[in-house]
């Protein structure tokens, strides 16, 4: 792999949602401070929303991981469930760990014996459901009754529900009102939004790595990863992740803008003004509008050379030769050009000797 060619110490941008690689940008900032100042006050029902990719996951791993052994956490990732398939789930010994219940109202009580129990210790108790989007209507009325465990001054299950922008509109269903309104917190996750941005979010991953140096990606390398990603981390980090893998395939010391673009045409991820060009390709120039003659006539003239010029139409060429002639003085006209190293016409001494060699083979 490309880990020793680029000294790292470990894949930087892994698409698993490892909370050591987190980064905060101001929006993940604020989802945690709603995530923390909930659960603390006991608000009950926190929703965080974000688009694909943006580290909803990975916000979620990081606070659990740093949650103090007071705090009890059941954690569902797969809201694919039937009612009954939810109960038997949450009340499992490794997660909320009801004991000895035969009917969903044997949970209840059980359930709320354990909250209250935990409750008057000081102890907190936290549900949360990942990818919540995809909870049916009945499970989340079920959601709804969960949050009715409370006391006088704080609930005893605070529930945290993430998921994809589709869950506003799941919560905004008539059906749900009386779920709505219970909802105490509400935060987004938004996408990095600029360039300078995506650069503090890609080296923080490469020191992160282990790496020795972050000059890894050129600037415009990292221009190009942030219009393709739209600043969504995980495409980013698609994008990163296969730009070092071809980048060491390639020998590249520095992942460059065309090795970004070639892995972007290959994940449909380009611009829609660049897909169809070859990688590394800059956007065609306008369509030539003289043909090989006039052009040179043009270049002649602004060269000072029109009346070198005119004398090849004055020396009795016919006009097969001077075809030919014309052909010749295309092609070392663009020779000076390669030459020239990107420049938009050649210089005077190109343009000088090409004549002289035109207007010499027109008197012979």
């Amino acid at each position: 792999m490309y880990l020793e060619f680029y000294g790292l110490k470990e894949l930087p941008f892994a698409l698993t949602p490892d909370p050591r690689f987190i980064y905060f940008t101001p929006s993940h900032t604020e989802a945690m401070a709603n995530l923390h100042y909930g659960i603390e006050s006991g608000k009950g029902l926190i929703v965080v929303t974000g688009e694909v990719g943006t580290g909803k996951t990975t916000i979620l791993r990081w606070m659990m991981n740093r949650l103090d052994r007071t705090v009890l956490v059941a954690y569902l990732f797969n809201p694919r469930m039937s009612v009954s398939e939810f109960y038997q789930y949450i009340s499992s010994p490794k997660l909320l760990d009801v004991p000895r219940w035969e009917s969903k109202s044997e949970l209840l009580l059980r359930l709320g014996e354990v909250l209250d129990s935990r409750h008057s210790r000081g102890l907190r108790t936290v549900l949360i459901i990942d990818e919540a989007h995809g909870l049916s209507p009945a499970v989340l009325e079920e959601i709804r009754l969960l949050s009715n465990f409370e006391s006088d001054s704080a609930k005893q299950l605070q529930i945290v529900l993430t998921g994809q922008p589709e869950l506003r509109d799941v919560l905004n269903q008539p059906e749900l009102r009386q779920l709505k309104q219970r909802i105490a917190l509400r935060c987004e996750i938004r996408p990095l939004p600029d360039i300078e941005e995506t650069e503090r979010y890609v080296t923080s991953r490469l020191l992160a790595a282990g790496a020795e140096h972050t000059g890894i990606f050129t600037a415009g390398a990292v221009d190009l990863v942030f219009r393709c990603s739209e600043g969504i981390p995980r495409q980013i980090n698609n994008l990163c992740d296969n730009a070092l893998l071809a980048g060491f395939a390639a020998g590249a010391a520095v992942v460059g803008r065309e090795i970004v673009e070639e892995v972007a045409e290959t994940f449909d991820l380009l611009p829609n003004a660049q897909r169809g060009r070859q990688s590394g390709e800059e956007r065609a120039d306008a369509a030539r509008i003289f043909n090989a003659a006039g052009r040179s006539e043009l270049w002649a003239a602004g060269a000072g050379l029109s009346d070198e010029g005119g004398r090849a139409q004055q020396a009795g060429v016919g006009r097969a030769e001077q075809v030919r002639h014309e052909q010749e003085i295309e092609r070392e006209l663009e020779d000076g050009e390669a030459k020239a190293e990107g420049e938009d016409t050649p210089g005077v001494e190109d343009l000088s000797r090409a004549f002289r060699r035109w207007d010499g083979k027109g008197d012979s």
